[in-house]
Formats: structure tokens, C-alpha cells, sequence
């Protein structure tokens, strides 16, 4: 007898590939592997999907999408399609890159540390790491994908010395994850950020302010750097370089005024900080506010973790202090989590294909517990070891700081 290629036999666990080689039949099982958005979202995401289904399909394997993290496995009860879906190749005609990812993004869980109410009705936290390789054995899964942040790099490096066979696809729109010169999602972030501070110029000039712009960039300061270049900024701070704002207020006013110009553009890294010393008056940014007093008393200090939003801190200071030492009028802007949205660029496009399509290669070839990295000119696989609690920043040296001064951006210091 012969059976067509692909088909399952129900009653096992186990599903089936039949062929025939004259009068007999052989069987081998299919390679099931999983796949989950372990980050947040950036633009995208369904195309490392489609190069992960394409890339296995080829293989012959079945790709099983894990909902929301490790979510869809840890509270499956939570959806009432499954916390699983199969993913065909015949998916991959409908995937949009520009769609919301169809596998959505990770909750705050960590398996290690789940939130659950105990029977006294205490919140408490559990580790569920077994409970998740088991189900994940019981599954036949052999490998797991997870497009995951910097920060979820540690959760896998852990699951995988407990025995998870894994390949991670890195994401971040700082671009701030070691090992890769590339992130999946920064392109799109930057390119969506330059066309906004083009925009944001162009409304400083048609008002005579000073705008101050504020993007993501915590620890490292890819993002405000290079937009910065690419409109040609008056001036860019970044974490990596405290500021003297004295310095640089003087920087822009003298560019202005040689110019002609009643207008000008700086922008900041939410994670820019002044030069020790030269801390900026704060007394704007720290004006009574009842809404946060009520919320928590130390929500009134700006450092405190009790903060719920410190995004547009940074610049709401920077403006303040600017139009005080330049007698220029200001006006700040935050752009935030609006540059993760949008459609991938081309080479986010290419680069989430083929960073879905090296990670199956990479469990074809029994290699796990690494994540997939770009460094040009090629893909190349590093141990989860040499990428967790380590933070790409921008060096003293990058030629990117260098064509900033040469352009006359002023950096700060």
C-alpha cells in the first residue's frame, strides 16, 4: 500500500511519514518543531514566521505556533482556538509583513517566575519551567524558535540548560542586543523615526522653535544617533555621552545664528543623562502632581522605580533648560513606541526571512542554545552565553559619532 507523503495517522501520538520503495513501506517521524513571539512587538514579526515555515517545509518537518510567548502552553484555558496553532506552508500566502503578528506578543510571563493566586487568595510567584518542558515533551516538540528581546535572551539561555532545545531570532528597535550588528525591527524603527524628525523639523521651522525630540534608547543610544545624522540634527544626546547642556545650548545658538535660522532640532535618547555636575534644573519636571501623589508618595521622584511613565522626561528637561540658556522657544516632542509600528522596511523584510529560515538550519543541524546573528557578510550562530546580560552600545570610536562632528552635530560633550 501506498500513502501520499505528509499523511498522519490518528490513534498516535506520534504523526507519520509514509513512503513506498517498491513492495515495502517504510516509516520515519516528521520533525515537529514550535515557533513564539518571546518580545514585544516590533514591525514585522510575521516574517520570520513565513522564513521558519518556508525553510522547514522544505525539511518536511511541521511548525507548531505557540500563542503569546510561552502563554498559549501555560494557560491554555485562555483561548478558546487553543493555546497552539499548526502552521502550513499554505499559511505563509496569507501572512502580510505589514499584519499584526498572528501569533501575538509575550505577556510579562517568565515560566520561571509565573504570577498565580494561592489558595490563601495571595498572589504569589511559581516557577513552571518543568511544567513547560513536559508539556513541550508530550508535544513532540524537538525544537523551539522564539523571536524574543534582550530581555527574554536569559529566559531561554535557562530553559535551555534545563534541556530545551532552542534558536533564538533577536529583536529590538535600539538595535542594543550584543553579538548582532543588526536586530530584527530596527531598520523599520529607524526609518519610521527619520521620516517623523523630518516632519518634526519642518513644524519647528514653520513655528520658530526649537524642537526637542525624544526615541527610544535606554542603554544605548543606534536609534537618536543615527536618525540624528540622517536629518542632520542640531545637536544628539545619547547615553553613552553625558551633556553639558550649557555647552551645547551655546553649540546651537552660535549655528543658528551663523545660519540665519529661527529654528533648529535636537534630538535625545530617553536614556541621555546630564554631565556629572551640570545636573539640569528639574523643577518643572517635578511640580506637584496629585494624580501621582495619590498614586504612590514615591512616584514624585523621577528616579524612583514607583515612576509609572518616564517616557518624555528627558525631553521636557532638555527643553525647558534649552529655551532658558538660549532664550529660544522650545517645544518637546516623545515619539516612543510609535516607531514599532508600521510596516517592516525591505531589509527587515530580508532579514526576518532569513533569520526564521537560519534558525531551522540551525536545529537541523542539532545546533541549540544559540541565537541567530547577523554579522555582515553573513548569518552566523552565538551561544545564548555570549549574547544574555550584555548590552550593545554605541563605542567611543563608532564611525557613526564621528560623521555626527563632522557634520557639526553637536554630541554634547
Amino acid at each position: 500500500m501506498i500513502f501520499p507523503t505528509g499523511s498522519k495517522v490518528t490513534g498516535k501520538k506520534q504523526h507519520l511519514k509514509f513512503s513506498s520503495i517498491g513492495e515495502k513501506t517504510m516509516t520515519t517521524p516528521t520533525k515537529r518543531i514550535a515557533i513564539n513571539n518571546g518580545g514585544g512587538y516590533v514591525p514585522g514579526l510575521n516574517t520570520v514566521l513565513t522564513g521558519a515555515i518556508l525553510a522547514a517545509n522544505e525539511l518536511g518537518w511541521e511548525v507548531i505556533g505557540i500563542r503569546d510567548g510561552f502563554d498559549g502552553l501555560l494557560f491554555p484555558e485562555r483561548y478558546l482556538e487553543g493555546g497552539t496553532v499548526p502552521l502550513s506552508h499554505h499559511l505563509v500566502e496569507a501572512l502580510s509583513g505589514a499584519a499584526s503578528p498572528i501569533l501575538g506578543i509575550a505577556a510579562r510571563t517568565d515560566p520561571f517566575h509565573v504570577r498565580t493566586v494561592n489558595s490563601e487568595n495571595q498572589v504569589e510567584e511559581v516557577d513552571r519551567s518543568n511544567e513547560l518542558l513536559e508539556t513541550l515533551r508530550k508535544d513532540h516538540i524537538e525544537g523551539v524558535i522564539s523571536v524574543v528581546s534582550a530581555r527574554n535572551l536569559g529566559i531561554l539561555w535557562k530553559l535551555d540548560r534545563k534541556g530545551l532545545k532552542t534558536v533564538c531570532v533577536p529583536t529590538s528597535v535600539e538595535n542594543d542586543i550584543a553579538a548582532t550588528v543588526l536586530s530584527f525591527g530596527f531598520n523599520s524603527a529607524l526609518s519610521y523615526a527619520t521620516e517623523t524628525l523630518d516632519r518634526a523639523r519642518q513644524a519647528a521651522q514653520s513655528a520658530r522653535k526649537i524642537g526637542v525630540v525624544e526615541v527610544l534608547g535606554e542603554h544605548a543610544g543606534w536609534l537618536a544617533l543615527q536618525a540624528g545624522i540622517a536629518v542632520c540634527a542640531d545637536a544628539v544626546f545619547i547615553p553613552e555621552i553625558p551633556y553639558d547642556l550649557a555647552k551645547v545650548a551655546a553649540n546651537v545658538q552660535r549655528k543658528l545664528k551663523a545660519a540665519g535660522r529661527h529654528s533648529g532640532l535636537v534630538v535625545v535618547a530617553e536614556g541621555a543623562t546630564p554631565l556629572a555636575g551640570h545636573q539640569a534644573s528639574q523643577t518643572q519636571a517635578q511640580s506637584p502632581n496629585p494624580f501621582r501623589v495619590s498614586l504612590c508618595p514615591g512616584a514624585m521622584d523621577p528616579e524612583s522605580s514607583h515612576v509609572i511613565e518616564r517616557s518624555g522626561h528627558v525631553a521636557e528637561t532638555v527643553a525647558l533648560q534649552l529655551q532658558r540658556q538660549t532664550g529660544q522657544e522650545t517645544y518637546p516632542l516623545v515619539l516612543g513606541p510609535l516607531v514599532k509600528a508600521g510596516a517592516p522596511t525591505a531589509v527587515d523584510r530580508q532579514l526576518g526571512l532569513g533569520y526564521g529560515a537560519a534558525a531551522v538550519r540551525a536545529i537541523k543541524e542539532n545546533q541549540t542554545g544559540v541565537m541567530v546573528a547577523f554579522q555582515p557578510p553573513e548569518v552566523k550562530l552565538v551561544p545564548l552565553a555570549e549574547a544574555i546580560n550584555r548590552i550593545r552600545t554605541v563605542p567611543t570610536d563608532s564611525v557613526f559619532l564621528q560623521v555626527a562632528r563632522s557634520l557639526g552635530i553637536a554630541l554634547g560633550d
